[in-house]
């Protein structure tokens, strides 16, 4: 998958924002492996055809954001009361060992963004991160916490900080929650979804509803065929359609390629989501139909 410049597309780990009529992605720069390059933003219409937009967030000399440190995970909300773009980041050393949320803002769409420093939610664990947005403005982080679960965090008013835990998810055996989550809302429920903890080996992801970001949770569940690995992905995005006649949602996983990252490429397919059922099925190919 490349852009526009004939470049391989860096949409790894990727967070997606609809804005005026086109879906601006943010993902990870990968020409250095596992260690931070940039952030880098593209927009699409179809998600066959991607435009560069330009680098949101470069590396430093030295901090979070220096050459031997893990920044991964990018996502976008647009905050209306204070009117900026807040980035939200999985922050970390080379060994996983500080597992912390990053901050950086912007008054534009691609940025660049201003880094703000990061800390562990509430004192807790943070590695895959996922950001939803209520209608009302509510800002929703879901964060992968080995130690304690999923959790589903309420956001302070200006998006630049955790506020309380609205609820926490576990596998159906209780062992520890998911991580990679994404979240969206459709026709009362909401889904939850997440991958199981196997390092860059693929696994049958899962989705659990609830009808409230509260809670109860359903127990987990597949929506791919399972045994499939979820087509040898792991979830990263679950996006909804703006304006189509026929698809929904669109389904974005990794196909991390641990040898390779940079030309890891993307799994990308429509996901049927209603009636408390999520499904994702392969097709050879497929377009999204403007309505």
């Amino acid at each position: 998958m490349t852009d526009q410049r004939a470049q391989v597309a860096q949409l790894h780990g990727v967070g997606v924002l609809f804005h005026e009529g086109r879906y601006y992605a943010w993902g990870e720069e990968k020409s250095a492996g596992s260690l931070f390059t940039s952030v880098e933003c593209y927009s699409t219409e179809n998600f066959a055809v991607w435009r560069h937009e330009g680098t949101s967030l470069r590396r430093g000399e030295a901090g979070d954001l220096g050459p031997d440190r893990i920044v991964e995970r990018p996502k976008v909300l647009y905050n209306p009361d204070t009117q900026t773009y807040v980035m939200f980041l999985h922050i970390d050393s080379p060994d996983y060992a500080e597992a912390k949320l990053g901050f950086a803002r912007s008054k534009s769409l691609v940025g660049p963004y201003e880094y703000l420093g990061s800390s562990r939610p509430l004192g807790n664990l943070s590695r895959d991160i996922g950001v939803y947005q209520e209608p009302t403005g509510l800002g929703v982080l879901m964060s992968e916490d080995r130690e304690n679960g999923l959790h589903l965090y309420r956001l302070a008013p200006d998006y630049l900080s955790v506020e309380s835990v609205l609820s926490t998810t576990l596998k159906n055996d209780g062992s520890h929650g998911y991580e990679s989550p994404a979240l969206v809302f459709s026709g009362g429920l909401y889904y939850l979804f997440g991958s199981d903890l196997t390092g860059w080996n693929m696994n049958d992801n899962k989705y659990a509803t609830a009808a409230s970001l509260l809670g109860p949770w359903s127990e987990w569940r597949d929506f791919a065929p399972p045994g499939s690995r979820t087509f040898d992905s792991q979830v990263s995005a679950v996006i909804p359609i703006v304006d189509s006649t026929d698809v929904s949602h669109v389904y974005f996983g990794d196909r991390w390629n641990r040898d390779d990252l940079y030309n890891s490429l993307p799994l990308i397919l429509p996901i049927s989501i209603g009636g408390g059922r999520a499904s994702l099925s392969w097709l050879d190919e497929w377009s999204l139909e403007p309505q």
